[in-house]
């Protein structure tokens, strides 16, 4: 009996890592798809909003879900949240306009987030002996590391022979064999039995409102632009309802967050560290290309093969993180070590340049890749650990939930360095070859020109009218986007040195004993 049951929850888990794949390719692969998509929909204004409207359901759902697993057991929400991620799939493939791919893809997250919401949650309830937890929930992340690394080329290959409406369709067969798995083998466990399972629906209101004004603020930011009366006036709402949240979960007898996680200090910080750790995991997953094609000229063949490592040692971290952490006395050092190695490789990362061997950027690509794979299941780990049984689902929600949050601050903050600093160098720049002329300044006006072949190619007819040498101007756009992606580093590498001294006080975590 015993090796049956398992059995069961080997399938049960090894099938709702396969939907965690799913989710983590369907992030990676469609931005690879983004400009076909376009090509053949029209309608580039609302190109970020294909990522952005999951993103802000996803980050919505997250905890909203994560509670709901707690009170009401987390088999029906992931039955759930894997047909509606699939019938999501098909309508994202059917678009026949980009309003109509924005709107699915929003179903998409809504599917996206629930399960996230529940599935790392569902490993406790598999295996409650805590060795086996370890090892499932490194089983996790490392299959959505490796979905995220193989996500790019995968979705370059599938647009190019099979057309780009296939990224999304070949959700759909695995979609359906997870639902046939999930239904027989996941066991329906609620670990709120006889208590009060009702749902604070006024705080599930102001948590989406709150949650979906900040993102607005922060993904828009760039756009808006940090000083316009617009941004301050969304980034004041969102703080505003924030702050109504937060004094409803205390008035609340159901509340969504219950008040009494923070009153933890294990959970206090482990959010805290969240919060960094997406942060700077964004910030170098997004602008270390910008730095390679940009500022380095590489192609974006070159910068892949690149910037690989980053993800795939992700993977082989966590799962020696995985391996180690049973035979550790004190296992909840591992997050620091790992930061501690982050901190070292940032600094490395700090001082590539253009003459860079390409092996020793790979290499100090690997060293970040590695050093976030001690922290990344480990939060997952610790907060589970550090809560009761009954909170375990919004606990684990809450850190995804934070780590979300803090890669959108993390792209508003780097993206506003980067702009800074490109400008102020290319102002100079213009400035000193005396050139007024409106269109040349537009170009200026964003690092896209770097990456663009459109907007190089009219600086180069404006060059011929105006006469004047767009080399030594681009060389100097160059330097600004490689000191403004420097900077931005160098701010990760601040916050991972407060990363490391608030891990450094997490309580003590017995893997035999957790």
């Amino acid at each position: 009996m015993q090796q049956r049951s398992y059995f069961e929850s080997v399938a049960a888990i090894l099938c709702i890592a396969i939907v965690m794949m799913l989710i983590a390719l369907d992030q990676t692969v469609v931005g690879t798809a983004l400009p076909r998509v376009v090509a053949e929909l029209q309608g580039f204004a609302l190109y970020p909003w294909v990522a952005a409207s999951y993103l802000m359901t996803t980050s919505i759902l997250l905890p909203i879900t994560g509670r709901l697993g707690d009170l009401y057991g987390r088999k029906p929400f992931m039955l759930a949240a894997i047909l509606l991620f699939t019938l999501a799939s098909a309508l994202c493939g059917m678009a026949q306009s980009m309003i109509q791919l924005v709107l699915a893809r929003g179903l998409q997250g809504v599917g996206g987030g629930m399960i996230a919401g529940v599935a790392f949650a569902s490993v406790s309830d598999l295996f409650p002996d805590a060795l086996e937890r370890v090892r499932w929930q490194v089983v996790l992340s490392a299959g959505y590391g490796i979905a995220s690394a193989l996500g790019p080329v995968l979705g370059g290959w599938m647009t190019e022979h099979l057309g780009w409406r296939s990224v999304f369709y070949v959700n759909l067969p695995i979609g359906v064999l997870a639902t046939a798995v999930v239904a027989k083998y996941l066991p329906r466990v609620s670990h709120n039995e006889g208590g009060d399972t009702s749902i604070d629906w006024l705080g599930a209101l102001l948590l989406a409102l709150a949650i979906g004004t900040l993102l607005i603020a922060t993904e828009k930011g760039g756009d808006i632009g940090f000083t316009r009366p617009l941004f301050w006036g969304l980034a004041g709402l969102a703080a505003l309802l924030i702050w109504l949240f937060f004094r409803h979960q205390y008035r609340s007898p159901a509340p969504i967050i219950p008040p009494r996680l923070f009153s933890n200090p294990a959970v206090r910080r482990l959010t805290l560290l969240g919060a960094l750790t997406g942060l700077i995991l964004f910030v170098l997953l997004f602008y270390a290309p910008l730095l390679l094609q940009g500022g380095f000229d590489l192609s974006p063949k070159e910068a892949g093969v690149l910037i690989s490592p980053l993800l795939v040692s992700i993977t082989v971290g966590s799962i020696t993180n995985g391996r180690l952490m049973p035979r550790l006395r004190r296992p909840e050092r591992l997050f620091s070590h790992g930061v501690l190695l982050l901190i070292a490789s940032i600094a490395l990362l700090c001082t590539v340049g253009h003459d860079t061997a390409h092996l020793l950027v790979a290499l100090v690509f690997t060293a970040c890749g590695f050093s976030l794979g001690f922290q990344l299941p480990n939060l997952t780990l610790q907060i589970q650990a550090a809560v009761d049984k009954q909170d375990t689902g919004i606990a684990s929600a809450l850190i995804q939930t934070t780590r979300t949050l803090g890669s959108m601050f993390g792209a508003s903050i780097a993206g506003l360095i980067v702009s800074l600093s490109f400008q102020q160098r290319t102002g100079v720049a213009l400035a000193g070859a005396k050139i007024d002329d409106p269109r040349v300044a537009r170009l200026f006006g964003s690092p896209q020109l770097l990456v663009r072949e459109q907007d190089r190619a009219a600086l180069l007819r404006l060059a011929h009218t105006l006469n004047f040498d767009p080399a030594v101007l681009l060389e100097q756009a160059r330097l600004g986007l490689v000191s403004g992606v420097r900077y931005a580093f160098v701010g990760c590498a601040l916050l991972a040195i407060v990363s490391f001294f608030v891990s450094r006080q997490l309580p003590p975590f017995s893997a035999k004993r957790a």
